[in-house]
């Protein structure tokens, strides 16, 4: 089933005949393998994750699947299709992407919902690409093309950063945040409970959604000898994290996974401020999935810690699986939950 964005991609589909395509930030749905039915060759670039899993098996000689914040190569294309993100800043740097990679008087091709923001597209659109002009309005959605009419700068990823000082209970350390990255610059308040109640943790430990890299950075700031793995879906997240211990002189490994299934072998302990924050029948159902997947990769007497907003329903999912429920801090938003494993 194809998102909205991508039925009115498909409903332009003249705009792509016998082209060399790039598609960026791409949704849940096959769409980029929907446009070999036009296009001579097509090149996705996920910043997502799992959306990159869904489509990596229909790989081919014609269609070339990546994942991260920018593509592997300078390759040029005919004609570029971003789906404008929630984030207006990191619509700027996605732009600036297409612009990279497209040839002289390429075509660039932004779509996305009315709520979404995708009406900025005409005010934001930098110098190097001609005024975007609207060719399609449906499914609640627009679609706009605009022209490559002079050469887009490099992207350095320095240039996209907000770097700043974080007070932390272990301490301060810096922060660098990339454009679409969660980010209030300051300490929020789960992530400073959670920090103001960790416990002693040994050997290999897992940052699960590790966003912009604070929860990992303090943890080595007061533990400095874990072996810390930091995960997430997000590449731009992933990407900031990096840049964050680097920033603090510390090393931990950094890579993609979709929930816990990339991860290897087991943990002595995961800490986690869980992106997890809807009471919707979808977000227990991660919840669940998470609480159990985590059993499965903690060693015996490895520690499980987390924050969570108080209304999720997790004492029941955390019983089931761990056979108790440690409620160590609490305030009037959020609990955090330490367990031992201990089966």
């Amino acid at each position: 089933m194809l998102t909205n964005p991508s039925q009115v991609i498909l409903r332009n589909s003249n705009l792509f005949d016998n082209q060399n395509v790039l598609v960026i930030n791409y949704e849940d749905d096959h769409l980029p393998k929907h446009l070999l039915e036009h296009a001579n060759k097509v090149t996705a670039l996920a910043l997502d994750y799992h959306h990159h899993l869904q489509m990596e098996p229909e790989t081919s000689s014609e269609l070339s699947i990546f994942f991260g914040h920018s593509l592997p190569n300078d390759e040029l294309f005919d004609t570029a299709i971003i789906y404008y993100p929630k984030a207006k800043a990191l619509a700027a740097y996605l732009i600036n992407l297409a612009g990279q990679h497209l040839k002289p008087g390429g075509q660039l091709v932004v779509v996305g919902e009315n709520k979404g923001g995708v009406r900025s597209i005409v005010k934001q659109i930098p110098a190097y690409f001609d005024k975007p002009f609207k060719v399609d309005n449906a499914r609640h959605c627009l679609l706009y093309i605009s022209e490559l009419i002079d050469q887009a700068p490099k992207i350095k990823l320095a240039d996209w950063v907000s770097k700043y000082q974080l007070d932390t209970p272990q301490g301060e350390i810096t922060v660098c945040n990339l454009v679409g990255v969660f980010s209030e610059k300051r300490l929020d308040e789960g992530t400073k409970l959670l920090l103001s109640n960790l416990p002693r943790m040994k050997g290999r430990v897992l940052d699960f959604g590790c966003g912009a890299g604070v929860i990992a950075a303090a943890l080595l700031k007061a533990q400095p000898k874990l072996q810390i793995e930091c995960v997430d879906i997000n590449a731009m997240a992933l990407a900031s994290c990096e840049l964050t211990l680097k920033a603090n002189n510390f090393i931990a490994a950094t890579y993609p996974s979709d929930g816990l299934n990339q991860t290897q072998d087991k943990f002595d302990g995961i800490i986690s401020n869980p992106p997890f924050h809807d009471g919707l029948k979808g977000t227990t159902e991660i919840v669940k999935n998470f609480v159990s997947d985590s059993v499965k990769k903690l060693k015996k007497g490895g520690v499980w810690h987390i924050v969570a907003n108080r209304h999720l329903a997790y004492s029941d999912i955390i019983l089931d699986n761990f056979g108790q429920v440690n409620v160590i801090a609490e305030n009037n938003k959020y609990k955090i939950y330490s367990n031992k494993f201990n089966k």
